[in-house]
């Protein structure tokens, strides 16, 4: 048992002063507002919850600023996905170990307690299976344990290269699973998975690019009442491929064929019409949004007003880990719509009301949600995932409550955070993860020798 007092910290009832919280196995055992600090109660000024990243990929935080070279035609999304597929095909296991380890270091120092890791680098490198099919999913594991962060594993399917079942490219070959071949591995994850704190699994049908109707049916009850997540609508281009296949644009033909519910959460998301918008906000699914990542990509802007109006739920998630903060992310996500609507707090909640407050707390709703944890924020029961902010931080200095959510997001970006629990395991101090440059040095090895 720990136990822990803050000056003030935002529960799900909003903020509150002078709050001891104890933390029991992991979890918030109980949050006592209006309480003095006693002897023993570790003492800190600005208590947040921490967020979920709920899409990650995490190998392609090794060719971070890799794809900024200009081709000889225009540069998109689809020429971005070449020197992927080159970065991918070239990974041992230990490399992806090394990679993951460290982008998940990074994301406690930055804010994120949780990720939704959408993994589907599952073969060796001349695409045959692993011994243990697992293999790649158990270095994914083995960087949550590591590193401490909570993980929601989403192994994914992939078996085409386009849609109405086209053949995978060669490129593809690390991806690519048959049915049964994914059961298998789902099995066989849910191992890897078992014994973390916190952990769990649900599944990820890549896109439907990538899966055709009949493989869709058959692997959605392999999530067994987990999420399910799925990439759609994200380029224009995959947009009207989607609509000469099938005569219907992605998220449409999701909402029409697919059992889209709760548990669902559509990534991206970023080209829909009015009908989508409203359609999609009533299935109660999540929008996984990840503006930095659709920005670096060129993907588009998501209708994120639209979206909110219709009462949509969304989280946000760091994708290809180019630049990895849920400041960086929230602050991305409210800019894109000043930039669309030319306006300013386009995503504030109403008059008189902090954008960085509403975008944190829609992202903590929503990550929770799309990751399946029943609980969410500084309340009994939940995971014990506790974020403080430095209150030295120029940015911070004499702001409280919303003003100081503000100031984190919008001014002071990465150096606003101060400690980190995840699980109730202090791993962050200072700002700086304990496992930090143990993690940079087995990276800087694992990437020197990739891009070499």
């Amino acid at each position: 048992m720990s136990r822990l007092h803050f000056a003030s910290a935002l529960l799900p009832s909003g903020w509150a002063h002078d709050v001891q919280v104890v933390i029991t196995a992991g979890t918030i055992a109980e949050v006592m507002p209006g309480v003095a600090p006693a002897v023993g109660d570790e003492r800190h000024a600005i208590a947040l919850p921490g967020l979920a990243s709920l899409h990650s990929h995490a190998f392609q935080r090794g060719m971070a600023g890799l794809a900024e070279l200009r081709g000889d035609s225009t540069d998109t999304f689809w020429t971005w996905r070449e020197t992927m597929y080159r970065f991918a095909l070239a990974m041992t296991p230990d490399d992806v170990a090394a990679v993951a380890t460290l982008l998940y270091v990074e994301m406690l120092e930055q804010g994120f307690t949780r990720v939704g890791e959408f993994h589907y680098l599952h073969h060796d490198r001349d695409g045959s299976p692993y011994a243990d099919v697992a293999e790649m999913a158990r270095q994914i594991a083995q960087a949550a344990e590591a590193s401490g962060i909570a993980l929601t594993l989403l192994p994914s399917f992939y078996a085409h290269g386009s849609f109405g079942g086209a053949a995978p490219h060669a490129a593809q070959r690390r991806f690519v699973c048959s049915v049964d071949q994914f059961a298998a591995l789902m099995a066989a994850s849910r191992k890897a998975v078992a014994a973390l704190p916190g952990g769990n699994i649900g599944i990820a049908p890549h896109s439907l690019r990538a899966v055709t109707p009949d493989e869709l049916t058959a692997i959605v009850p392999l999530a067994d009442g987990g999420p399910v997540h799925i990439h759609a609508a994200e380029q224009v281009k995959e947009v009207q491929d989607c609509l000469a296949w099938s005569g219907r644009r992605p998220v449409q033909w999701l909402l029409e064929h697919a059992p889209v519910d709760q548990r669902w959460c559509l990534i991206h998301a970023t080209h829909m019409t009015d009908q989508e918008i409203s359609a999609f906000a009533e299935t109660g699914a999540v929008a996984g949004l990840c503006p930095v990542t659709e920005a670096s990509l060129g993907d588009g802007i998501f209708p994120a007003h639209e979206f909110l109006a219709a009462s949509g739920a969304f989280g946000v998630g760091t994708d290809s880990n180019v630049l990895v903060g849920v400041a960086d992310e929230l602050r991305q996500l409210e800019y894109g719509q000043r930039l669309q609507h030319r306006q300013r707090n386009v995503l504030s909640s109403g008059a008189g009301r902090s954008t960085g407050r509403t975008l944190f707390d829609h992202a903590l709703a929503g990550g929770a949600q799309a990751l399946a944890q029943t609980k969410a924020g500084l309340t009994p029961g939940a995971h014990a995932d506790i974020v403080t902010l430095d209150t030295s931080h120029p940015s911070l200095a004499g702001r409280t409550g919303d003003a100081a959510i503000d100031g984190w997001i919008f001014a002071a970006g990465s150096g606003a955070i101060d400690c980190v629990w995840a699980g109730g395991r202090k791993v962050v101090q200072g700002g700086r993860h304990g496992l930090r440059q143990a993690a940079r040095e087995r990276f800087n090895a694992a990437v020197r020798r990739l891009v070499a």
